[in-house]
Formats: C-alpha cells, structure tokens, sequence
C-alpha cells in the first residue's frame, strides 16, 4: 500500500486551520484529526483526499501556499539528512535515498547541465489530488533550498504534466519564473550555478576549518595530525547519509590533493577505509541506543543504501547483530 508521513497530513490540516476553516469542517475525511496522534503515515489516498477537499474548501494555490510553509524539520529524518548536506543540490541525492522513509510515491531524478539542471518528479497523477501534491512537492522545495543556502535562489522553469488552474497569483509569487502546464513531465529546473552553491552549514563547517589552517601557517605551526584526522571524520559523518564519500570529495574540501590526502592519513597509521568504516560502527551504535529510531533509518544515516548490507556489516564488525546489539 502507498503511505505518506503523518507530518505532511498534519501540516496540511494545520495550514488550513490558519486560513480559516473550523476543525468540524474535517469530519467526512477518511482519516480524522483525532485519528493523527496516534499513527505514523496514511494511506496516500487519503492525503490526495484531503488535497482535493481542501482545493475546493480553500481555492486554487492551496498545494503551492501550504508548499511554502514547509520547514526542514516537517521532513523528519530527511530534513536531518538535508542539514548536513554540503551543497544545494545534494537535497536531491538524498532525497533519493530517504524519500522512502516518508512516503514510497516520489521519485526524483536529476539531469544535470551546464548551465540549466533539471529536477524530474516522476509521478504520474491518476487524480486531481496527486497533482496538487505535486505542486505542493516543488513550492516547497523552492523554501528548502533557500533555507539551505540563506539566499533567495528560484528555480529558472517549472513544468507540470496536468492542466493550468483557474488563477496563478499564488504560483507565481512562490516560483518566480515562467510555469507551464500540460507538459510531458513534471520538471522543476534552476541553473547550476545555484544548486552548485555551498549550504550555510557547510560554508560555516569549512569557514571554521579553514581559519585554522590560515592560523596555523601564519604562526608556523606544522598541522596537527590528530586534528586533521578529527576534521575528516567530522566531514566523514556529515556525508554519510549521501552515501560513503570518496578520497577526492574530502581532500577537495580539505584544499590538498587525493594523493596528499592519503599521505597524511598513512603517516598517521590508518587508512580512509579505517576511518569510513569507525564512523560507521559509532554512529550506528548511537542510534541503536535509541529505540525510536528504526533500522531503515539507522542504514540510511550510516551511509549504506539497503538495510541488509547494513546488517551483515555490522554483524562483522561487532560479531552481533543489530537487534542482538539492542537488546544488549
């Protein structure tokens, strides 16, 4: 079955409350207000019920106004994935890998260009609710990115495969741009240049990093090893949940070559590898402590794409596994 998380139905209700409908007016709805404290997800029918309901209680724009309320914090663990990414556009990586854990009907893509990226959002709408979400999907994207990166970047296009609502006051001054409708695919698309811009977590992460070096070489001080092997496993679980990151990746952030790179950590007497795989075992151990976070979960932030790989690695490095590790 098709779910989506509790917290976009909630914030959806929410909304509507703020622009004046009465907590009565939800009674016909096939999951109730009084029905949302106890469950995790719906059905996605009904959340393209309650997109549909409120479309017609509220008018055309509701999908593109509630989009623009989003916070990162409404995604639950993939608004915290999203906080750590280094750049703009690496929402969409993540959001690759963790959409599952909010709702199993999206499915982005990115084509990048030279100059233009486009974002495809492959889901085709059977009813008039799921193209409102769809709309809702890219108003609020617009919000994240900019809550990323502290500056008001819109995308350069937007495109939606269904039909042009009756106005569009709301989704032009949410997007911007030009907006088109009956289009082959649902495309959301800004330059490069903007999805290439450094988050603000992680121009002050490397801001941070890169004072002290400017610190220590103007004082003559030989970089400490064991605080650059803390700064690269700081950058280390801070990617994670992108996936592993490479050498080049690192020693780009670092300003060193991959080859200086691996030097410095040899000289030290561990390998990349070491390091991937220590930080891994220790963020894992940290959230199995935490009983509310489930092992999908735990895989995805400990840079693994399935939870069996997850499984069997862990089982290797501490001879139990994670449940048996839990349970401990």
């Amino acid at each position: 079955m098709k779910y989506i998380s509790i917290n976009l139905y909630k914030k959806m209700i929410h909304h509507a409350l703020a622009e004046g409908l009465h907590t009565d007016e939800f009674q016909s709805l096939q999951t109730p207000i009084e029905a949302i404290p106890n469950i995790n997800a719906v059905p996605a029918d009904h959340f393209f019920e309650l997109h549909e309901f409120l479309d017609e209680k509220l008018g055309a724009g509701f999908s593109v106004r509630v989009g623009q309320e989003m916070k990162i914090e409404d995604y639950g663990v993939l608004g915290l994935a999203w906080r750590t990414c280094s750049w703009a556009g690496e929402i969409f990586d993540r959001s690759e890998r963790y959409f599952k854990l909010l709702s199993d009907t999206y499915v982005f893509k990115v084509e990048k260009g030279n100059e233009i990226s486009k974002v495809y959002l492959y889901r085709d709408a059977h009813r008039r609710g799921l193209e409102l979400s769809n709309e809702a999907t890219f108003s609020a994207t617009v919000v994240v990115l900019q809550a990323m990166c502290e500056k008001a970047i819109f995308p350069v296009s937007v495109a939606f495969k269904h039909d042009p609502p009756k106005k569009l006051d709301d989704y032009h001054k949410a997007f911007r741009c030009p907006i088109l409708f009956n289009q082959s695919h649902n495309i959301i698309a800004y330059k490069t240049e903007d999805l290439n811009l450094r988050t603000a977590k992680a121009d002050i992460s490397i801001n941070k990093f890169l004072v002290e070096r400017v610190e220590e070489e103007t004082k003559g001080i030989e970089i400490n090893t064991n605080k650059l092997i803390t700064d690269i496993q700081q950058l280390i679980e801070d990617a994670l949940p992108s996936g592993i990151p490479s050498v080049a990746q690192l020693a780009e952030i670092l300003g060193m070559s991959a080859r200086t790179f691996t030097r410095r950590l040899s000289e030290h007497g561990v390998t990349f590898r070491d390091l991937i795989q220590q930080k891994q075992e220790e963020r894992a151990k940290i959230l199995l402590k935490q009983v509310t976070v489930n092992m999908a979960q735990i895989a995805f932030e400990t840079g693994f794409s399935e939870q069996s790989a997850f499984n069997r690695a862990f089982k290797r490095w501490t001879g139990k596994t994670p449940i048996e590790f839990r349970k401990s």
